[in-house]
């Protein structure tokens, strides 16, 4: 199956998404969805139990329902039980909330939405300015996200290109250019900010988004030019791209006198607005 992920929102509530280039249809993380309508603690524990509960009555909805590997809270990618939009509204009958309907409402959105993108893909631009500020992003921070999204994806269309798997080998790559031009890694970065389950990138400042988009975009740059061919040689143009970032992070620190990796996170600092601005910027 050719396909795309996403996170969509609803309300306040993210839930990841596969889009099914070949049947041209969403799927769902059910744990998701659990964890939308209900107020468990534990998602994944209900939907064991309710899976269970309707295998034993000879639900078809949940044979038919199969796993994909999507983004995990631990960053990596595992394998978690999806429905497609029909079954995903047999499932909700099952799940007693009062957020069902206007659920269903959103999922039907959510669809209009993507046939809509297939005609005019600046609405899928505009579709994720206008989630980032129902989180409380700032415009100005929205414009250095989406660019980056932008430019990450440009990198691994590169990777993609040359023959660089995706899962493993994507994220050593991304490894080593953060470690490279933050001095952390991924996992010490998180922890740096005070992170858990939440996206690395979501929570950079404007400057660590920017010194982040120089080093992927300066790989993609140097593996336009070298064509890498082993792993190797792909490990040490990323760490190459990561040095010309470093070396802009260490110039700016220079001159300004405080650190560019900031321990500030979308809680603590990057979406209260003014009273951080000059910080952050």
């Amino acid at each position: 199956m050719t396909k795309e992920t996403a996170i969509k929102l609803f309300e306040t509530k993210q839930v990841r998404t596969a889009w099914n280039e070949d049947t041209e249809e969403w799927y769902f993380s059910i744990v998701d969805v659990v964890s939308a309508l209900t107020e468990s603690i534990d998602p994944a524990a209900y939907w064991r139990k309710l899976k269970q509960r309707l295998k034993e009555e000879g639900n078809e909805t949940v044979t038919n329902c199969h796993g994909l590997k999507m983004l995990a809270p631990d960053g990596k990618m595992r394998l978690t039980d999806v429905a497609n939009t029909q079954q995903l509204f047999r499932l909700i009958q099952s799940i007693p909330s009062p957020k069902a309907e206007p659920f269903k409402i959103w999922i039907a959105q959510v669809a209009k939405e993507r046939l809509d993108q297939m005609q005019d893909p600046e609405l899928s631009i505009e579709q994720a300015m206008t989630d980032y500020k129902q989180l409380g992003y700032s415009d100005n921070w929205i414009n250095q996200r989406l660019k980056s999204i932008e430019i990450r994806k440009e990198l691994t269309d590169e990777w993609k290109r040359l023959g660089v798997q995706e899962g493993q080998q994507f994220a050593t790559l991304t490894d080593i250019i953060t470690k490279t031009w933050s001095g952390k890694t991924t996992k010490e970065y998180k922890r740096h900010k005070g992170l858990k389950k939440e996206n690395l990138r979501d929570n950079m400042t404007n400057t660590e988004l920017v010194l982040n988009m120089l080093a992927e975009l300066s790989t993609k740059n140097i593996s336009e030019t070298s064509n890498p061919e082993t792993f190797g040689e792909h490990a040490q143009v990323a760490m190459q791209g990561g040095e010309i970032a470093r070396n802009a992070r260490k110039e700016l620190e220079l001159k300004t006198g405080k650190s560019a990796v900031s321990s500030l996170n979308a809680k603590s600092g990057i979406m209260i607005g003014k009273t951080q601005k000059l910080e952050l910027e």
